[in-house]
């Protein structure tokens, strides 16, 4: 009873536990199996395939065999191949796989779920034990430039490893295994033609193992174009824009429409009219296409067989073509034709053209020749250049010469012209023919002048009845191999000579040259010449000139020839069927430099002063233009320039004057109607002066005073000065006979002082030897009395002449004394001219000794300074002094 109250209990747990067991087994996951390793050692890529049911996501794991290092852990998701039901994934190794061995494992997943790890399959390395040489990996790899590139090195069993280098870098090393080391290079740059090393070493330094790796890049390709040379096949052509660094079996190879080709030409049979390029290396490849028709890309070869057949002044190029094709062909060809001077291109066209003839060309002239063509129409591109031909023109006349003559004053002379040029000559010069002759007379003369020489002398005298009307003509010729050329002629000028530089223009270098302008003449039919030489030569003088066209009247002179510190005189004619006419004449210098020589001195004394005189500079030693001379004064230790201190002294007298009698003038003007005497009044100090006012003069009929000397009848009242003397007489009344005293006349005329100035010539000087007037050694002129302060001092008219021959050599107390002076009569100024001593000059108060000489007086007043002050006198004495002698100075070196 207990049994069958139980079994349908135990059989339903044992259909629950079936069940569970079936549920299990149907949910698990398929372990991955047959799994399966290919590799390629040269892209370091591992092919590893399995079975694995219909899962898509694994795990995959690669480890270092012998080290157990994890390289490489997934999940990866690989579809089944449904033709053999294997899942494949490919994975790229870092380092070379044949390093080290590798241990692959797979694991399928679902989400969170996983299978067990499948079998594991191990790659072998070279490191295993039965391998045991000594090797470096990767072997002669090609890799692209900027990558990074990893080398590894395995050790011989049974030694230690040292080092590895790249090229010469010691690099820092892996242990990858128990024998392998491993480096990597990074972002490498182009290897050359033999690549880089990379070497390996063990510490017994005995052995040495490496590998090389080539670093490149990939073809790159531009101007992919074919063209026909023979109108029938094909070349094409392209231009490789960088070099890939790879050579060898390493280089890039070429194919064009399939066709192998490995160089940058590949010629090909007929014409296709499409092409396409593919480039390739190890590294990738390149392609580029092209297409046209015929007719638009022809390119002509170059031509063969240059020749030419030349003449004096043309010349005939022939040639040949490699292919007859071109017999039917428009071509247009170029010519270059090449000389010592200059090179040109002419261009000719035509059908099969051939042969072109070359016009203007130089005689006895050296040139080359080369040829290139290309098709008319439809235009592609010129042809190669033939090779260069050379040849040389015959011999042809001479030009005409450039002539023109240099007469002398005496009828002599000589004829010049230029030498020909090569270009010119058109050959050997061999000689000159001149020929003088005169229409008039109908006589000539020639004469044979050699090869080397330029110029012919005239002696117009040689004519027969010769005057200086006569038209004489001088002709000139060339002659070479070829024959003679056509005759220059020149009619000789009158007056040639006449040279005036005063009456010439001045004109100045600018800009590399003398700039002329002229005023048109009517009468030049054939144009001007100018002619220019050194200005002082007069006798058969070396002269350029150049000629100017009809209506151009001016020109800028230049030559080599110019020469600083030389004066040109430049001279332009007129040109026509008449003798030259001088238009104008200029002259000037290229660039002024100091005179090449000094003047020579003389001097002369004359009485107190020094005469310089000098000769003038010879022109030609002048060296530029002569603006004057500077006189200097020497000390002994310095120069002085003479014309400086006296120009500003002149200039600074000149204004104190003016600014005084302005002044002078505008007193003068405003007290014109009253005048002042001085009184001598016994109450005041007879050391005083002062001024009194008096009434005026009684004027005759005539509107003169009453005395002797003239009164100026515009001046209602007169102004008299007076020294105030030792007694107290009143004041005289003045009486109609003044000239019976001398002493007791108050008053006195106008006068009027004339000054002698001193002359000089336009090269002298005049110099006082004592500018300052001292008295210690001087004598008194005859004639100049002293007088000052006694009984009836002041002005002192003189009356009579004094003779001068009777005081020469008296001194001034013996020869003037003052009643000797009021004695004697004659007109005498108040004051000496010169004082003979400073104790006369201090006493008397009086100016610094005037300048010049006296030559008439006729004076209103003198007013005398004070001479109270003897410190004052003697200030002004010397400031009068100072003035006077530069003024001396300046009177006596101051052209008239």
């Amino acid at each position: 009873t207990e049994f069958n109250s139980s079994s349908p209990h135990w059989l339903v747990c044992l259909l629950l536990s079936l069940s569970a067991v079936h549920t299990h087994a149907k949910d698990a996951l398929i372990i991955p199996q047959q799994v399966s390793l290919l590799p390629n050692v040269k892209t370091q890529e591992l092919s590893i395939s399995w079975l694995g049911g219909s899962a898509t996501t694994f795990d995959l794991l690669i480890l270092r065999t012998e080290f157990n290092v994890t390289v490489f852990y997934e999940t990866v998701s690989v579809m089944v191949d449904q033709a053999s039901g294997r899942h494949q994934f490919n994975w790229t190794s870092a380092e070379p796989l044949e390093c080290t061995s590798l241990s692959i494992k797979v694991r399928s997943r679902d989400g969170e779920r996983t299978s067990d790890w499948s079998n594991t399959e191990i790659l072998q390395g070279s490191d295993e034990p039965s391998n045991g040489k000594f090797r470096m990996y990767p072997q002669d790899k090609v890799v692209s430039v900027g990558t990074n590139t990893t080398f590894c090195c395995i050790v011989e069993e049974g030694q230690t490893f040292r080092s590895i280098h790249y090229i010469s870098t010691l690099m820092n090393v892996t242990r990858l295994s128990r024998r392998t080391y491993a480096t990597t290079v990074f972002h490498q740059g182009p290897s050359g033609s033999t690549g880089n090393n990379a070497y390996c070493q063990d510490t017994s330094r005995e052995k040495l193992t490496g590998t090389v790796v080539f670093v490149g890049y990939p073809p790159l390709l531009t101007d992919f174009v074919c063209e026909t040379h023979d109108l029938s096949s094909t070349i094409c052509q392209w231009n490789i824009s960088r070099d890939t660094h790879l050579y060898g079996r390493r280089a890039t190879r070429y194919f064009i429409n399939g066709r192998y080709d490995t160089q940058k030409q590949c010629s090909l049979e007929g014409w296709k009219g499409n092409w396409t390029l593919v480039a390739q290396n190890v590294l990738g490849e390149y392609s580029l296409s092209d297409s046209a028709e015929l007719s638009y890309r022809v390119h002509p070869v170059a031509p063969e067989l240059l020749s030419v057949d030349a003449h004096a002044r043309n010349a005939t190029a022939l040639w040949e073509w490699k292919y007859s094709s071109y017999s039917t062909l428009a071509l247009v060809c170029q010519i270059e034709l090449s000389s010592t001077e200059n090179k040109t291109k002419r261009t000719f066209s035509g059908v099969g053209l051939r042969s072109v003839v070359l016009l203007d060309l130089y005689p006895y002239e050296a040139y080359s020749v080369k040829v290139r063509c290309g098709a008319q129409q439809n235009f592609w591109k010129w042809g190669n250049w033939s090779k260069t031909f050379s040849f040389k023109t015959k011999i042809d006349v001479p030009d005409v010469l450039d002539v023109w003559v240099w007469m002398n004053k005496d009828n002599t002379g000589h004829v010049i012209w230029k030498p020909l040029t090569p270009k010119q000559s058109h050959g050997p010069i061999t000689n000159y023919e001149v020929t003088i002759w005169s229409p008039e007379e109908n006589v000539q003369h020639t004469e044979i002048i050699s090869q080397n020489t330029w110029t012919a002398p005239i002696n117009l005298t040689r004519i027969p009845n010769f005057s200086s009307n006569m038209k004489v003509i001088v002709t000139v010729v060339a002659t070479n191999p070829a024959g003679v050329s056509q005759p220059a002629s020149v009619i000789i000028p009158r007056h040639f000579t006449d040279v005036d530089l005063l009456a010439a223009s001045k004109v100045a270098y600018t800009d590399g040259g003398f700039p002329l302008f002229w005023k048109s003449d009517a009468n030049s039919s054939c144009g001007y010449v100018v002619q220019w030489n050194d200005a002082f030569c007069t006798r058969d003088c070396p002269v350029e000139w150049t000629k100017v066209a009809p209506g151009n009247n001016n020109i800028s002179i230049e030559s080599r020839n110019f020469q600083a510190g030389v004066r040109y005189v430049f001279s332009v004619y007129s040109c026509s069927t008449e003798a030259p006419e001088l238009l104008q004449r200029w002259q000037g210098y290229m660039q002024e430099l100091v005179p090449s020589s000094s003047v020579q001195l003389s001097t002369t004394q004359q009485n107190s002063d020094i005469l310089i005189t000098w000769d003038e500079i010879p022109l030609a030693k002048r060296r530029g233009y002569l603006l004057g001379y500077n006189v200097y004064i020497s000390n002994g230790s310095q120069l002085t320039l003479l014309a400086d201190w006296l120009i500003l002294e002149i200039l600074a007298s000149l204004g104190v004057t003016a600014l005084f009698l302005v002044i002078a003038t505008f007193i003068c003007y405003k007290k014109r109607k009253c005048m002042v005497h001085i009184v001598e009044k016994p109450g005041l100090d007879s050391s005083k002066e002062m001024l009194v006012v008096i009434p005026e003069e009684d004027e005759d009929e005539e509107g003169q005073g009453i005395g002797d000397e003239p009164v100026d009848t515009d001046e209602p009242t007169s102004l008299r000065y007076y020294n105030q003397v030792v007694d107290d007489r009143p004041i005289m009344p003045r009486y109609p006979d003044s000239s019976a005293s001398s002493a007791s006349s108050l008053d006195s005329g106008r006068t009027d002082v004339t000054y002698t100035g001193i002359q000089t010539s336009g090269s002298s000087l005049v110099f006082q030897l004592d500018p300052q007037g001292t008295a210690e050694n001087q004598q008194p002129q005859a004639g100049a009395p002293v007088s000052c302060g006694g009984v009836g001092g002041g002005y002192r008219p003189q009356m009579h002449p004094q003779p001068q021959s009777d005081n020469l050599g008296l001194t001034p107390s013996e020869s003037f004394t003052e009643p000797e002076a009021a004695i004697s009569g004659g007109y005498r100024p108040q004051g000496a001219w010169h004082l003979d001593s400073p104790e006369e000059a201090e006493e008397c108060g009086s100016l610094a000794p005037s300048l010049g000489s006296p030559t008439s007086i006729a004076s209103t007043q003198f007013l005398l300074p004070d001479g109270s002050s003897d410190e004052h006198a003697e200030e002004r004495h010397q400031t009068s002094s100072s003035a006077a002698t530069w003024f001396t100075n300046l009177l006596s070196s101051t052209k008239p």
